[in-house]
């Protein structure tokens, strides 16, 4: 919101509602009726900061409610409110209290509501970092399936997905993990050797002999390889032949289902791709990058990395 008048009358039945910056929530004492038409009234008859757009009032019996607030300016210090929205009454209303949680992003905001179970049609506060409070309303985040390859372990991918969603200006999203274990594709095929992409994918203790693409053995081994239509090039390239191939890709193994979906294809060098639902990055993809994946995903625009 920034300093920008909030227009109330509206609000109450969005979804995923979290005022920002935070700095223009008001935590409040109140030993008032909690009720809506006495919350108006009483929210009417003050002034407020010049920042201020959300008041969460509570009392000594650990009730709480939250109203939206339309000031008459920004100009003053202080200022007459012209309009009230209540958003939430003690009944709807969820108090929580994480210091591991960031007030200022949606996604965190989301995650801590939906691990305490807090519904699509209540509101939670939250005292997260710094004693710093804010309030996530009407919780109902957008769910992200990320799908990678192990090992290595924790996932790259997710790992870099959960770093963006930490600072990026975003809606709030949930992430599920789903997995492709290259050791269980290795276990498919009882080969004489595996060629596998690289050393650092740890894949050096399989049922056979090892070797690694990257390397470039001198001698062309009996092998199968583990690998991509990348390897597979890099393979025709250095012997002159394609081997056996167990497929390692997950844009070819995981097929679309409906959901947001972020995978990674070593295909792609400096750009992203949607298909539908599917955004595919490069392999050796950057946050910048992941970024503007998700904001194009979910978001509907955003400049290509």
């Amino acid at each position: 919101m920034n300093g920008a008048i909030l227009q109330v009358g509206n609000l109450k039945q969005q979804q995923n509602f979290v005022p920002l910056p935070y700095r223009c929530v008001s935590f409040q004492p109140y030993e008032g009726e909690m009720n809506a038409a006495v919350i108006e009234r009483y929210l009417l008859d003050r002034e407020v900061y010049r920042r201020t757009d959300i008041v969460i009032l509570h009392n000594s019996h650990q009730e709480y409610a939250v109203a939206a607030v339309q000031r008459a300016g920004s100009d003053t210090l202080f200022t007459p409110v012209e309009k009230v929205e209540v958003l939430a009454l003690s009944e709807s209303c969820v108090f929580l209290s994480d210091p591991n949680t960031d007030p200022g992003n949606r996604s965190a905001l989301a995650k801590l509501a939906v691990k305490h179970a807090v519904s699509a049609d209540q509101t939670a506060i939250v005292i997260g970092a710094f004693d710093h409070v804010n309030i996530i309303h009407h919780p109902n985040p957008l769910v992200l399936r990320v799908i990678e390859v192990i090992p290595p372990e924790p996932p790259k991918l997710y790992h870099m997905v959960e770093q963006v969603l930490s600072y990026a200006d975003l809606p709030p999203v949930l992430l599920e993990l789903e997995v492709i274990d290259l050791r269980d594709l290795a276990d498919t095929v009882r080969p004489e050797a595996y060629l596998v992409p690289c050393r650092s994918g740890g894949l050096s203790d399989l049922s056979a002999p090892v070797y690694f693409l990257d390397e470039r053995p001198q001698q062309r081994q009996n092998w199968t390889l583990l690998g991509c239509e990348r390897s597979l090039q890099f393979h025709c390239h250095y012997y002159g032949d394609a081997p056996p191939r167990v497929e390692m890709c997950p844009r070819q193994l995981v097929k679309p289902n409906g959901q947001a979906t972020i995978l990674k294809c070593c295909l792609l060098e400096y750009d992203f791709e949607q298909q539908g639902q599917v955004m595919t990055v490069p392999w050796g993809t950057d946050l910048k990058l992941i970024e503007n994946a998700l904001r194009q995903l979910f978001c509907g625009g955003a400049g290509h990395g």
